[in-house]
């Protein structure tokens, strides 16, 4: 891969908690590339540092050490700096869906543009459509099925046109017919539009939709990078 194909790289990443003796060592040097419009999944058991690994990436937390950049620019070390990465070019699928419970389907869209500086447009409206549920829009989550909350949470994140879309077990709290529904979403979403995804997961039919797969364990990648 040459530079211009990555969209994402991680350079050397170290992330750790705790201190003194309590301190936990959780990525150890990783590397990766992304290509531009590629689906990476990446998979491995409960507690290899998946979830920190994404969350580096997505700009949430700073690693100890190591550099990430984005469209071949180094991400800025400070706060305000990846803030700004993380509202512009990020887009972050949680397990949990985290949509804000007050709000409708469609203003959890808008709220989210809004804080970005970005005009709604239609948007909300355009991305229920694709992914079919628009009957939805007007609902709380409360009042709308555990599929129909994450694909809201999927237009959500996909709403600002993010240059990577970063899905945390995005399966995971749901039931064999929905996350077989999510994934077939992604995968369109990937086909049709030319989405780069990276999703964490440690199911092998979840995977099984990436164009690539990478296994980690104990804060390091067994696949070296392409």
């Amino acid at each position: 891969m040459t530079d211009s194909d990555a969209i994402l790289e991680a350079r050397g990443l170290h992330k750790s908690f705790g201190r003194g003796p309590a301190r936990v060592h959780v990525l150890r040097g990783l590397d990766l590339r992304v290509r531009r419009g590629e689906f990476l999944a990446v998979m491995g058991p409960s507690g290899c540092g998946k979830s920190t690994l994404l969350h580096v990436l997505g700009q949430m937390t700073p690693p100890d050490a190591g550099e990430i950049l984005l469209d071949g620019l180094p991400v800025p070390p400070s706060a305000a700096g990846r803030n700004a990465i993380r509202r512009r070019r990020i887009g972050f699928v949680f397990q949990r869906f985290n949509l804000i419970d007050v709000l409708t389907a469609a203003d959890n869209v808008a709220i989210s543009l809004r804080v970005r500086g970005l005009p709604a447009d239609g948007r909300a409206e355009e991305l229920f459509a694709a992914m079919g549920v628009s009957h939805v829009a007007r609902r709380k989550p409360g009042q709308m099925s555990i599929g129909e909350q994450q694909r809201v949470a999927v237009a959500r994140a996909l709403a600002h046109r993010p240059q990577v879309l970063l899905a945390d077990e995005p399966t995971g709290s749901l039931d064999s017919a929905n996350a077989a529904d999510l994934l077939a979403l992604l995968g369109r979403v990937h086909r049709d539009d030319g989405q780069t995804i990276v999703m964490i997961t440690h199911s092998a039919e979840a995977a099984a939709v990436a164009d690539r797969v990478v296994h980690m364990i104990d804060g390091r990648l067994l696949d070296a990078p392409p």
